[in-house]
């Protein structure tokens, strides 16, 4: 029950870039202008810093382990079969309900009115997408990954064209604040765990993750500073806090008012990447627990011709479905994004674990990353919080339940 190693390392960068320059930086930019005001950048950069922790972390231990399953592989090697299974269902229950959520995004700006409709369709096509194989996934990512860029840079153009500027400055700076923006805009770089969950489909995987994993962050880096920046120029901290579509208001008010709607065509493809490479990711993750029997048997199954789970796909594809058939996720949110920190905590640890001999990094960076991860999940809504922890709580009692099972 072994996956077909078909992707390099522009494969790799591509469904990482799919996954991290999506609906976040369309969406993420105005809330996480109302937390932090004019430290909206400082956000940014304790957000980036974090992220660039965890994915240094997470390719060297995909390197080492390459495999699909991502920090359930870690933590199951490197911190005992407790830890790798909770990382798991921390990534297989959040990021479940991430894709409902891009799914709803994508409903919403094609077609507010029948906004789920359109969610189950995106999420019932992108599913057979995926299940035609990874190239298939690979292909259709670098379409819409072309197709996104090329808005956001006429974003970028037409702001930084304006003939007037606000300050990028402007008000004080709140600290919780910054680190409340930072927590919302962390997710605009998680997608390069899409990466190493695909590690049992990367070719050389020992080469091409380590090298995939910080092309597609600094890729995103660029491209988040640069949106960002101009935005702020146009709009400033205050509107762009209370701006609803804050792209489109900002080429609005760049006075190029024509590119709005391409702005929320291109949200909705945004999206759509999003919501693919969080369906090749969490389908994964889903096989690997499959195959160490802490989820049915039956999902550990690998089509013989097109060389994918697609059992675990369909699976996934079905709950998240339904899920945006029937549930408004848009609050769940902070649920999901603190799922996602506790499985990157995992992962962090997991790399403070490897020997001198296995990791070239210094231990520096690992115990950053527990502390950016701790300070970022704590900075959530308290409801979020005690979800979150109420559903980890629900893993853990689960695991005991099926550890008997696991050979």
């Amino acid at each position: 029950m072994r996956l077909r190693r078909e992707l390099g390392v522009g494969d790799a960068v591509v469904i990482g870039l799919g996954a991290m320059i999506g609906a976040g930086v369309f969406a993420a930019l105005a809330p996480a202008a109302a937390e932090a005001g004019s430290g909206l950048l400082l956000g940014l950069a304790l957000a980036a810093l974090v992220a660039w922790c965890n994915a240094t972390s997470s390719a060297r231990l995909a390197a080492r382990y390459p495999s699909s399953g991502g920090t359930y592989v870690y933590g199951r090697e490197r911190l005992g079969p407790f830890w790798g299974y909770l990382a798991g269902w921390g990534f297989v229950v959040g990021k479940t309900a991430s894709c409902a959520a891009m799914a709803l995004t994508v409903g919403a700006y094609l077609w507010p009115e029948q906004a789920h409709l359109v969610a189950v369709a995106a999420v019932l096509v992108l599913t057979a997408v995926s299940c035609a194989g990874v190239q298939k996934a690979a292909w259709l990512t670098k379409v819409i990954v072309a197709l996104v860029l090329a808005v956001l840079a006429a974003v970028v153009v037409a702001c930084l064209s304006a003939g007037t500027a606000s300050p990028l400055l402007g008000g004080g700076t709140d600290p919780l604040g910054v680190l409340r923006a930072a927590g919302l805009l962390f997710f605009a770089f998680a997608g390069y765990a899409r990466i190493a969950t695909l590690g049992e489909e990367v070719r050389d995987p020992r080469r091409t993750i380590p090298r995939a994993v910080p092309i597609a962050l600094g890729c995103t880096l660029v491209v988040y500073v640069a949106v960002a920046i101009s935005v702020l120029l146009v709009l400033g901290p205050q509107r762009l806090a209370s701006a609803v579509d804050p792209l489109a208001e900002a080429v609005r008010a760049a006075g190029v008012p024509a590119l709005a709607p391409v702005v929320r065509v291109g949200a909705a493809i945004a999206a759509l990447g999003s919501l693919l490479a969080l369906l090749l990711g969490v389908s994964r993750t889903t096989f690997a627990m499959a195959r160490d029997r802490h989820l049915p048997r039956v999902l550990a199954v690998v089509h013989p011709r097109t060389g994918v789970p697609h059992r675990a796909e369909l699976a996934v594809g079905a709950v998240a479905a339904l899920l945006a058939a029937t549930v408004d996720l848009r609050a769940a949110i902070g649920f999901s994004s603190f799922g996602v920190l506790a499985y990157y905590a995992i992962a962090n640890a997991s790399a403070l674990n490897l020997t001198p001999r296995e990791v070239w990094l210094s231990r520096c960076v690992p115990v950053l990353g527990i502390l950016g991860c701790v300070l970022l999940a704590g900075a959530l809504p308290i409801g979020s919080v005690l979800a979150g922890s109420a559903v980890l709580g629900l893993g853990a009692v689960v695991y005991r339940l099926t550890a008997s099972r696991v050979t």
